[in-house]
C-alpha cells in the first residue's frame, strides 16, 4: 500500500514538472534584443485576481532592461482608476535562456516566466506559471512593440492560451487606452 501511494506521489510530481516543461521556450533565445518598450495586447489568466478584474484592464507599457548581473528588470506602467501605477518586477535569469524567475515580494507567490515565442521587433508571448500556497494559475501575455498586432498574432495569442488550458473567457486583448503610456529610456 506505501509502495504504490509512493508511487502515485511520483508520478504527480513527475507530472507537474513535465508541466512545466512543457511550455516551449524561443529556440536560439537573445536576451538584449527584448529589451526596450513593448504595449501589453493581450492578457489571459486563469487566476481569481484576472476575474475579479478583466473588466478594468487596459493596455499598459512595459520596459525591459538588462541588469548587471544578466537578470531583466520589468517595469511596467497601467491605469488604475485615475492614477498610473508602476509595477517593478526583478526577473531572474535561470539555466536554460529565454527562461526566469521572479517571486512576488507582496504575494510570495512564485513565478516561472517562459519567453514562448518572439522575433523581437513585433511581437513576444510569454508565458507564466504562478504558484502560491492557494494553489497555481497561468498567464500569458502578448506583447508588441507597437499598439496593435495583425489578426494573425492575435490568433496565435488565443491559440497558444487555449493550449494551456485557459477558456475563451480567460482570454483578453487589452483595450487601447492612450494614458499611462511611457517611452523607454
Amino acid at each position: 500500500m506505501q509502495t504504490t501511494l509512493l508511487g502515485i506521489l511520483g508520478l504527480a510530481l513527475l507530472g507537474t514538472l513535465h508541466a512545466q516543461d512543457s511550455i516551449p521556450v524561443q529556440a536560439d533565445f537573445q536576451q538584449d534584443k527584448l529589451t526596450g518598450r513593448w504595449y501589453s495586447i493581450g492578457l489571459a489568466s486563469n487566476s481569481n485576481w484576472f476575474k475579479e478584474k478583466r473588466h478594468l484592464m487596459k493596455m499598459c507599457t512595459t520596459i525591459i532592461s538588462t541588469t548587471a548581473e544578466g537578470n531583466l528588470e520589468v517595469t511596467s506602467t497601467y491605469p488604475k482608476g485615475d492614477q498610473c501605477v508602476t509595477r517593478n518586477s526583478l526577473y531572474t535569469r535561470t539555466e536554460q535562456p529565454g527562461r526566469f524567475s521572479y517571486t512576488s515580494p507582496r504575494w510570495g507567490s512564485k513565478h516561472n516566466i517562459h519567453v514562448v515565442e518572439t522575433n523581437y521587433e513585433e511581437y513576444a508571448l510569454v508565458a507564466t506559471q504562478i504558484s502560491k500556497s492557494t494553489g497555481s494559475s497561468t498567464m500569458v501575455l502578448l506583447y508588441s512593440r507597437t499598439k496593435e498586432l495583425s489578426p494573425e498574432r492575435l490568433e496565435m495569442f488565443t491559440q497558444f492560451s487555449r493550449e494551456q488550458g485557459l477558456t475563451d473567457d480567460e482570454i483578453l486583448i487589452l483595450p487601447q487606452t492612450d494614458k499611462c503610456m511611457v517611452d523607454a529610456a
